[in-house]
This record gives C-alpha cells, structure tokens and sequence, in this order.
C-alpha cells in the first residue's frame, strides 16, 4: 500500500505550485491531464512506495507543467491553463486531505501578486546600503549611540 507524503501548494494567478515532502526520492513520476488531474508516485528512501492523485480545480497545460527534485522535496510547477486566481486547489470542495497543506513561505495574496518582485529587488537593494565602495560607513545607516560612551 503506498503513502501519502506532504504537500504543501500555493499560487500565482497563472500557475499552481506543489512541494512534495520526500527526503531523496526516486524513481519520481509525474502526469498532468488537461482537464486538471495531477498524479505523483516516486520510491522513499526506504523502498516504500509514495502515490497521490490531485484534481485540481481547473484546467491546465500538460507542456506547461515542470518538476525539480532536490534533496528534500519535489518542487511542481503547473501552468493554468486560462490565467486567473482560484477558489482553492481541488475541484471538491470537502476539506483536503491531512497530507495538503498551503505553503505559506510561497503564499501570495491575489492583491500582492504585482508587489512582489517590486519587494524582493529592495530586500536584495537593501542589503547592499553603505556598501558602494566610495562611501564612508556611516552612509545610509541608522544612528545608534556608542554603547561605550552611554555606560561611562
């Protein structure tokens, strides 16, 4: 009997993404249909077998759907086939499954989805302030007091 690993989904208005918990998985097998089914096996690292089937809420693009194992997990990208922001992840609208779970470090809002790589090209900005060769240490940082000279 196979076991279901983790998965934890999130979304974009063009595309669904999966991450399957399945620390060095092999023999990894994935199907997208166009109308929206999902299906996933792959081997643990213990010989047990690991299947699920997702039917997804729309349709999407079989071509448009790209998988990367790493060591931890599978990362699934699945490309909709009409862009648009959905109600859920399944067609059914029973609670999901134990095992799926929304990923909330890839999670984005239908509203934020614009302002997102807006915000990651500051924080990458932001990391390098003061730091352009020619400028002294004190450019673009905060004032802190010497916390020698407040102790005397």
């Amino acid at each position: 009997m196979s076991r279901h690993p983790e998965v934890l989904w999130a979304q974009r208005s063009d595309k669904v993404y999966l991450t399957v918990a399945l620390p060095d998985a092999k023999d990894i097998n994935i199907k997208c249909e166009p109308q929206g089914s999902f299906s996933f096996s792959a081997i643990g690292v213990q010989g047990e077998p690991f299947h699920f089937t997702l039917d997804l809420y729309g349709p999407i693009t079989p071509d448009g759907c790209k998988t990367k194992a790493g060591l931890r997990n599978i990362l699934c990208s699945i490309q909709k086939d009409q862009n648009g922001w959905w109600k859920r992840l399944l067609k059914t609208e029973e609670k999901p499954a134990p095992y799926i779970k929304v990923d909330w470090n890839k999670w984005c809002d239908e509203d934020e989805e614009d302002t997102t790589s807006d915000l990651a090209s500051d924080d990458d900005n932001a990391a390098y302030v003061g730091q352009d060769g020619g400028s002294s240490d004190d450019d673009g940082m905060l004032y802190l007091p010497d916390l020698e000279k407040a102790r005397k």
